[in-house]
Protein backbone atom coordinates (compact mmCIF):
# COMPACT_ATOMS: atom_id res chain seq x y z
CA UNK A 1 0.00 0.00 0.00
CA UNK A 2 1.33 3.51 -0.96
CA UNK A 3 2.12 6.23 1.09
CA UNK A 4 0.32 10.02 0.07
CA UNK A 5 2.30 12.77 1.29
CA UNK A 6 0.83 16.37 0.49
CA UNK A 7 3.04 18.88 -0.07
CA UNK A 8 3.17 22.98 0.57
CA UNK A 9 4.00 23.98 -3.60
CA UNK A 10 6.82 26.50 -3.51
CA UNK A 11 9.86 26.98 -1.20
CA UNK A 12 8.89 24.20 1.52
CA UNK A 13 8.36 21.51 -1.54
CA UNK A 14 11.58 22.07 -2.89
CA UNK A 15 13.28 21.46 0.62
CA UNK A 16 11.45 18.38 1.36
CA UNK A 17 12.11 17.17 -1.64
CA UNK A 18 15.84 17.66 -1.03
CA UNK A 19 15.37 16.14 2.37
CA UNK A 20 13.82 13.09 0.74
CA UNK A 21 16.42 12.67 -1.66
CA UNK A 22 19.00 12.44 1.03
CA UNK A 23 16.96 9.24 2.41
CA UNK A 24 17.31 7.52 -1.07
CA UNK A 25 13.80 8.49 -2.20
CA UNK A 26 13.45 8.94 -5.95
CA UNK A 27 11.57 12.47 -6.32
CA UNK A 28 12.38 13.25 -10.16
CA UNK A 29 8.95 13.26 -11.12
CA UNK A 30 8.37 16.33 -8.43
CA UNK A 31 11.96 18.16 -9.67
CA UNK A 32 10.46 17.53 -13.30
CA UNK A 33 6.64 18.16 -12.47
CA UNK A 34 5.82 20.72 -15.28
CA UNK A 35 2.38 21.75 -14.25
CA UNK A 36 1.25 18.23 -12.48
CA UNK A 37 0.18 18.17 -9.09
CA UNK A 38 -0.24 14.37 -8.74
CA UNK A 39 3.94 12.51 -8.86
CA UNK A 40 5.06 9.32 -8.00
CA UNK A 41 8.18 8.12 -6.41
CA UNK A 42 10.06 5.69 -9.11
CA UNK A 43 12.22 3.53 -6.30
CA UNK A 44 9.44 3.55 -3.33
CA UNK A 45 5.58 3.36 -2.75
CA UNK A 46 5.27 7.12 -2.58
CA UNK A 47 2.63 9.33 -4.21
CA UNK A 48 2.86 12.77 -3.79
CA UNK A 49 0.09 15.28 -3.99
CA UNK A 50 1.13 19.59 -4.27
CA UNK A 51 -1.31 21.49 -3.14
CA UNK A 52 -0.90 25.30 -0.87
CA UNK A 53 -0.51 25.32 2.58
CA UNK A 54 -3.43 25.89 4.17
CA UNK A 55 -4.98 22.88 2.13
CA UNK A 56 -2.20 20.41 2.93
CA UNK A 57 -4.47 20.47 7.08
CA UNK A 58 -7.83 19.66 4.00
CA UNK A 59 -5.95 16.84 2.94
CA UNK A 60 -4.92 14.97 5.80
CA UNK A 61 -7.77 16.14 7.67
CA UNK A 62 -9.79 14.20 5.38
CA UNK A 63 -7.65 11.12 4.64
CA UNK A 64 -6.78 11.97 1.25
CA UNK A 65 -3.20 12.61 1.89
CA UNK A 66 -1.32 10.01 5.11
CA UNK A 67 1.04 12.44 5.42
CA UNK A 68 1.65 16.83 5.09
CA UNK A 69 4.53 18.98 5.14
CA UNK A 70 3.61 22.52 5.92
CA UNK A 71 4.57 24.94 8.29
CA UNK A 72 4.00 25.10 11.57
CA UNK A 73 2.25 28.90 11.05
CA UNK A 74 -0.19 27.30 9.10
CA UNK A 75 -0.81 24.77 12.36
CA UNK A 76 -0.68 27.35 14.75
CA UNK A 77 -3.23 29.49 12.68
CA UNK A 78 -5.44 27.05 11.75
CA UNK A 79 -5.41 25.27 15.50
CA UNK A 80 -4.29 21.87 13.83
CA UNK A 81 -1.15 20.92 15.98
CA UNK A 82 -2.21 18.09 17.31
CA UNK A 83 -1.60 16.48 13.80
CA UNK A 84 2.39 17.05 14.18
CA UNK A 85 4.41 14.50 14.42
CA UNK A 86 8.18 15.73 13.71
CA UNK A 87 9.96 18.93 13.14
CA UNK A 88 11.98 18.78 9.72
CA UNK A 89 13.81 21.63 11.09
CA UNK A 90 14.33 23.65 7.59
CA UNK A 91 11.99 27.15 6.47
CA UNK A 92 13.02 28.59 10.24
CA UNK A 93 11.88 32.15 11.30
CA UNK A 94 9.54 33.50 13.44
CA UNK A 95 6.12 34.98 14.57
CA UNK A 96 7.15 38.72 15.73
CA UNK A 97 5.47 41.50 16.87
CA UNK A 98 7.02 45.12 15.12
CA UNK A 99 6.11 48.30 14.51
CA UNK A 100 7.95 51.10 14.30
CA UNK A 101 10.11 52.42 17.20
CA UNK A 102 7.65 54.96 19.17
CA UNK A 103 5.37 51.99 19.76
CA UNK A 104 4.21 51.20 23.58
CA UNK A 105 3.52 47.52 23.55
CA UNK A 106 2.51 47.72 27.69
CA UNK A 107 0.33 50.92 27.17
CA UNK A 108 -3.06 50.16 28.23
CA UNK A 109 -4.64 52.33 25.30
CA UNK A 110 -6.39 49.76 22.53
CA UNK A 111 -4.12 49.02 20.09
CA UNK A 112 -5.13 48.04 16.26
CA UNK A 113 -2.97 45.16 14.94
CA UNK A 114 -2.55 43.77 11.32
CA UNK A 115 -1.79 40.39 10.58
CA UNK A 116 -2.37 37.69 8.15
CA UNK A 117 -2.62 35.29 11.23
CA UNK A 118 -5.77 36.90 13.01
CA UNK A 119 -5.98 33.67 15.30
CA UNK A 120 -2.09 33.38 15.88
CA UNK A 121 -2.38 37.28 17.50
CA UNK A 122 -5.63 36.81 18.95
CA UNK A 123 -4.40 34.32 21.34
CA UNK A 124 -0.87 36.13 21.98
CA UNK A 125 -2.54 39.20 22.85
CA UNK A 126 -5.49 37.36 25.19
CA UNK A 127 -2.80 35.45 26.51
CA UNK A 128 -0.83 39.28 27.46
CA UNK A 129 -4.45 40.00 28.68
CA UNK A 130 -5.04 43.02 25.92
CA UNK A 131 -7.66 43.72 24.08
CA UNK A 132 -6.82 44.83 20.61
CA UNK A 133 -8.43 45.03 17.35
CA UNK A 134 -7.23 43.02 14.47
CA UNK A 135 -7.06 43.62 10.92
CA UNK A 136 -6.64 41.07 8.69
CA UNK A 137 -4.26 42.13 5.61
CA UNK A 138 -3.05 39.47 2.74
CA UNK A 139 -0.57 41.47 0.99
CA UNK A 140 2.78 43.75 2.67
CA UNK A 141 1.27 43.41 6.20
CA UNK A 142 5.00 45.54 6.92
CA UNK A 143 3.48 49.11 5.88
CA UNK A 144 0.18 49.31 7.78
CA UNK A 145 1.88 50.58 10.66
CA UNK A 146 3.35 53.34 8.18
CA UNK A 147 0.01 54.56 6.89
CA UNK A 148 -1.30 54.61 9.96
CA UNK A 149 -3.64 51.96 9.42
CA UNK A 150 -2.34 50.09 12.39
CA UNK A 151 -0.61 50.41 15.58
CA UNK A 152 1.60 47.10 15.20
CA UNK A 153 1.95 44.17 13.18
CA UNK A 154 1.97 40.46 13.74
CA UNK A 155 3.82 38.39 10.78
CA UNK A 156 6.78 35.49 10.34
CA UNK A 157 10.14 37.22 9.97
CA UNK A 158 13.02 35.07 8.74
CA UNK A 159 15.99 37.43 8.55
CA UNK A 160 14.09 41.07 9.48
CA UNK A 161 15.94 42.84 6.53
CA UNK A 162 12.04 43.62 5.13
CA UNK A 163 11.02 45.25 8.79
CA UNK A 164 14.63 46.68 9.06
CA UNK A 165 14.36 48.35 5.82
CA UNK A 166 11.02 49.53 6.31
CA UNK A 167 12.05 51.14 9.95
CA UNK A 168 10.01 48.68 11.80
CA UNK A 169 11.61 47.40 15.08
CA UNK A 170 10.89 43.36 16.57
CA UNK A 171 9.05 43.94 20.09
CA UNK A 172 8.62 40.13 20.85
CA UNK A 173 8.59 36.85 19.11
CA UNK A 174 5.49 34.82 19.89
CA UNK A 175 6.59 31.39 18.38
CA UNK A 176 9.35 29.40 16.00
CA UNK A 177 8.37 28.46 13.42
CA UNK A 178 9.96 25.93 11.05
CA UNK A 179 8.09 23.07 8.48
CA UNK A 180 6.65 20.35 10.37
CA UNK A 181 5.47 16.88 9.04
CA UNK A 182 2.02 15.80 10.01
CA UNK A 183 -0.02 12.41 9.74
CA UNK A 184 -3.99 11.24 9.25
CA UNK A 185 -4.68 9.89 12.37
CA UNK A 186 -6.92 6.51 10.68
CA UNK A 187 -3.89 6.11 8.32
CA UNK A 188 -1.19 5.76 11.08
CA UNK A 189 -3.34 3.23 12.21
CA UNK A 190 -3.98 1.67 8.91
CA UNK A 191 -0.33 2.05 7.93
CA UNK A 192 1.66 2.00 11.30
CA UNK A 193 4.71 0.28 10.27
CA UNK A 194 5.58 2.37 6.30
CA UNK A 195 4.53 5.67 7.71
CA UNK A 196 6.75 5.33 11.20
CA UNK A 197 9.97 3.92 9.26
CA UNK A 198 9.96 6.75 7.21
CA UNK A 199 9.22 9.08 10.21
CA UNK A 200 12.39 7.67 12.17
CA UNK A 201 14.44 7.85 9.00
CA UNK A 202 13.91 11.53 8.84
CA UNK A 203 14.47 11.78 12.25
CA UNK A 204 17.55 9.88 12.41
CA UNK A 205 19.27 11.54 9.63
CA UNK A 206 18.22 15.18 11.45
CA UNK A 207 19.80 14.02 14.35
CA UNK A 208 22.70 12.97 12.80
CA UNK A 209 22.76 17.23 11.59
CA UNK A 210 21.69 16.39 8.22
CA UNK A 211 19.52 18.80 6.57
CA UNK A 212 18.01 19.59 3.35
CA UNK A 213 20.91 20.72 0.97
Amino acid sequence: MSITIALTKGRLEKQTIALFEQLGIDCTEVREKGRKLILTSANTDIRFILVKAVDVLTYVEHGVADIGIVGKDVLLENGKDDYEMLDLQFGACDFCLASVASYEPTSPRRKVIATKYPNVAANYFREKGQDVEIIKIEGSVEIAPLLGLADAIVDIVETGETLRENGLVIFDKLAPISARLIVNRTALKKQTTPIFNLIDQLDAYLQQGGEAE
